[in-house]
């Protein structure tokens, strides 16, 4: 590079020398070579260690900036399909709760109907057995009023007669108005 600018500086005082303008303006072209030399190597240090670090520094930042983008509209994506999988998951999920809740409804109800069936039955049994244990004791009552009534009969015959009966009269007596109550 330093060769080309030496040769640069002395094609200009060859032109310049031949045109007179160096001498017109009152120019002094070592001094101006050593300028462009002087220009140069504080170019190429700024270069070196200012420009070039700096350009380095951008284009590292330029990558994290964009992988940071990058990384932001992957998040993007990943969270809108999460918003449609947690959406298609609560569709699901109030589906499955509704055929739970009619689910539920329809075994309550078939619980219901069973247990007032059973409950029915329940008081029609309990009914029967009532009726059954009153019709007993109609018949046991029925049997204790003949009996006292037969007993009754007998004394009041053997009063009547005045006499004492045997076993055998009181047996005839007491069937005799057993009959007669029965036919009632």
């Amino acid at each position: 590079m330093l060769p080309i600018l030496l040769a640069s500086v002395e094609a200009a005082q060859t032109a310049a020398a031949e045109s007179g303008v160096i001498e017109k303006f009152g120019l002094d072209l070592k001094s101006i070579g050593l300028q462009a030399i002087s220009f140069l190597i504080v170019f190429a240090v700024l270069y070196r260690f200012g420009i070039k670090p700096t350009l380095k520094a951008m284009d590292e930042r330029n990558k994290v900036i964009e992988s940071g983008l990058k990384y932001a509209e992957d998040m993007k994506v990943k969270l809108e399909k999460a918003q449609k999988d947690s959406e298609a998951v609560l569709r699901k999920a109030a589906i499955e709760a509704q055929a739970v809740v009619t689910d539920a409804r329809k075994t309550a109800k078939e619980l219901v109907e069973r247990q007032t069936q059973e409950a029915v039955a329940q008081g029609a049994a309990i009914l029967e057995k009532a009726q059954q244990s009153i019709e007993l004791e109609r018949n046991k009552m029925i049997a204790e009023v003949r009996a006292e009534i037969a007993r009754l009969v007998t004394l009041t015959t053997a009063k009547v007669l005045s006499k004492e009966l045997s076993p055998e009269e009181k047996s005839r007596f007491a069937g005799a108005a057993s009959r007669e109550l029965t036919n009632v």
